[in-house]
């Protein structure tokens, strides 16, 4: 989602408390399952006994709490801060709460988790990602032990038995890295067209895209036609805007990526980030889901081995639209019940009801933007519509992944949505076109 294109590049001015470290209890290695949706990594984590959802973030130094979902929570040694990072203005209100105890199932640990809370309630990435998450966790998760993502199995592991640890990753590329600023970063080869520049990246899993680049930090930088102009997503300070488009090539390594889609946020979205020395951008998790990923903060390395996704296309929401989930609502499902024998001695079959109904809570979709020229524009779509049906099939029915991939589909495709506004029904049609294809 493109809302959470930011999230991974926050950037706090706080200082980090020394004693905020998730331990490993009882055990050498400990397994954590995780959901992944849109590229992008959600673990449960027990923070003072209420269970939430957190995603995953190597873009963000400190763990951040922005939405309990209606949980009920108590928090320790409160006090008033302010946030900075991408977006247009400089600051807002926030609140600082420490000697937390949070807990990864059984045997992982933090009894002094130091939170950062956003108080502004527009602040919550939950409509846009389908499930309710409550915050983002970073370096504190990562700082202590080794951590694998296996993107495949969707499994993180946490080693502290140094053998076990070698032995993994025995036969993984391994890549220096080096951690600045809590958060991680990796030199890679950028191709624009045909010429190969090594730049600084920050490894953010919080991105769902493949690359960032920022121009005007980049010497004689060009844009590559074609590009569009697209809204990229909402950090603390507000909404990030800038360009889209797709570079020749990218490298990490030996590791080649052809035609990977590029975001590039405007000079005002970026001019309250303090960034580290020499970064020119960031590499999301549009390009390490298609590894084993392996971040050993303590040692400064970074260890890839490439999985099934390799070598899989980098596809574009073609149709311009962002979607929200707009809560949920009861829905009347009918349900066919098969006929039955009235008993078992006899021929005889029932069939006074075939039928029966239940009451299911349903997701509701709606349009959160449209991207303007793009297909859904043209075609008549507008925020806030509510969309019904998409092809035929009922979007209470399916996931907001699941319409993502109708979207980034094949080039060519068509889409028919049936929506509600203002209480009418309307039908609108258009066909998938990728606005954004690399040319020389």
């Amino acid at each position: 989602m493109k809302l959470l294109l930011s999230l991974l590049t926050l950037f706090l001015s706080i200082f980090i408390s020394a004693q905020n470290t998730f331990e490993l209890v009882k055990v050498k290695k400990a397994v954590i399952p995780f959901k992944l949706i849109n590229n992008l990594i959600f673990i449960p984590i027990n923070v003072n006994g209420a269970e939430l959802t957190f995603m995953l973030d190597t873009g963000v130094a400190e763990t951040i709490l922005f939405s309990l979902d209606n949980k009920e929570i108590r928090l320790q040694n409160i006090e008033k801060i302010k946030f900075s990072g991408l977006g247009g203005n400089v600051s807002i209100d926030g609140l600082k709460s420490d000697r937390n105890i949070a807990k990864i199932g059984d045997n992982i640990i933090n009894s002094s988790m130091l939170l950062y809370i956003v108080i502004d309630e527009e602040f919550n990435i939950s409509p846009h990602i389908g499930i309710p998450v409550n915050g983002v966790i970073g370096y504190h998760f990562f700082k202590n032990n080794p951590i694998l993502i296996d993107y495949t199995t969707k499994k993180i592991t946490v080693y502290q038995d140094t053998d076990a640890f070698k032995k993994k990753v025995r036969k993984f590329d391994e890549f220096p890295m080096s951690v600045e600023k809590d958060k991680p970063y990796i030199n890679a080869d950028i191709e624009m067209t045909r010429e190969k520049k090594s730049s600084k990246l920050l490894i953010d899993l919080g991105n769902s895209d493949a690359i960032w680049l920022f121009p005007t930090l980049i010497k004689d930088f060009v844009y590559n036609r074609p590009n569009i102009d697209d809204y990229l997503g909402r950090g603390f300070n507000g909404d990030i805007y800038g360009k889209r488009s797709r570079i020749h090539n990218f490298y990490l390594g030996d590791f080649k990526f052809e035609k990977p889609l590029t975001a590039m946020p405007d000079e005002y979205s970026i001019q309250h980030v303090n960034l580290v020395k020499d970064r020119k951008g960031s590499v999301g998790a549009e390009i390490m889901r298609r590894f084993s990923v392996v971040f050993d903060y303590k040692g400064e390395k970074l260890y890839l081995r490439k999985n099934r996704n390799f070598d899989e296309p980098f596809h574009f929401n073609m149709s311009g639209l962002d979607f929200k989930q707009d809560g949920l609502e009861w829905q009347e499902d009918r349900v066919k019940i098969e006929p039955k024998k009235i008993s078992e001695a006899s021929s005889e079959i029932s069939v006074v009801n075939n039928f029966q109904y239940k009451f299911t809570l349903k997701p509701i979709f709606s349009v959160a933007g449209v991207r303007k020229d793009s297909p859904a524009f043209i075609a008549g779509l507008k925020k806030d519509d509510r969309i019904i049906t998409i092809n035929g099939s009922r979007t209470s029915d399916m996931t907001m992944e699941k319409i993502m991939e109708l979207m980034k589909s094949d080039e060519g495709k068509n889409i028919t949505m049936v929506i509600q506004r203002k209480n009418k029904e309307m039908t609108f049609s258009f066909v998938l076109e990728d606005p954004i294809p690399y040319q020389d």
